[in-house]
């Protein structure tokens, strides 16, 4: 069921940590010594690390996924961060369409109703003041920029998988290559002048793909 369970004990401090990951640059890992160097120290502060997780701009590791690389850009972070919460919490968008515009009482209690009164009044209170907070912070009005898949399979390539010995020519995108298979990657970069952004998305395709 995708309904996040992450939550924060204070949300006051949501807006101001988004804004300084925007600002900032995407760390090797996001641990909770760059959080405090981000200015937030306190243990309360220290539980945006889960709930950055559970909104896929992590990994379970700590490492900046390409979600985290392309909310640094500006332009689009708040239609990046829109994305993140609908499939986050998209139970909550199956019920309602626009959920974003629920009151916290009513996400409170339709939380209560997908968790079966599993979880106690104070869990669900602080995920619903979590997911109100996260939504003053996204643009449900934006669309998202067009974006490629990120890995294409060659059409013919297991019909054909003599042909994965060939080598890639300099105007075509770099393969990686599997037995009988042939895998395109394609990655579609983020107009910034930042070059941190850009270190960060290699960083990212070497930890996830170049194993």
């Amino acid at each position: 069921m995708a309904l996040m369970r992450q939550y924060m004990a204070s949300v006051k401090n949501i807006p101001a940590i988004l804004k300084a990951i925007r600002d900032g640059q995407a760390p090797e890992r996001f641990t909770t010594r760059h959080l405090a160097s981000l200015g937030f120290k306190s243990a309360a502060d220290r539980m945006m690390i889960s709930v950055l997780k559970g909104l896929g701009f992590l990994t379970e590791n700590g490492v900046p996924t390409s979600r985290y690389v392309q909310y640094l850009d500006e332009g689009q972070s708040a239609a990046v961060l829109k994305e993140a919460i609908e499939e986050a919490y998209a139970e909550l968008f199956k019920i309602r369409r626009d959920a974003q515009n629920y009151g916290v009482p009513e996400v409170r209690n339709k939380i209560k109703t997908l968790t079966e009164g599993k979880l106690g009044d104070s869990v669900l209170d602080k995920m619903a003041r979590t997911f109100h907070a996260l939504c003053k912070e996204a643009d449900f009005s934006a669309p998202l920029p067009a974006r490629r898949p990120e890995v294409e399979v060659a059409a013919g390539a297991e019909e054909h998988p003599e042909t994965a010995a060939e080598e890639p020519s300099a105007e075509e995108p770099a393969v990686v290559r599997l037995p009988g298979l042939v895998y395109n990657i394609q990655v579609i970069l983020p107009t910034t002048k930042d070059r941190a952004v850009y270190d960060a998305i290699f960083r990212s395709l070497k930890e996830h793909l170049l194993r």
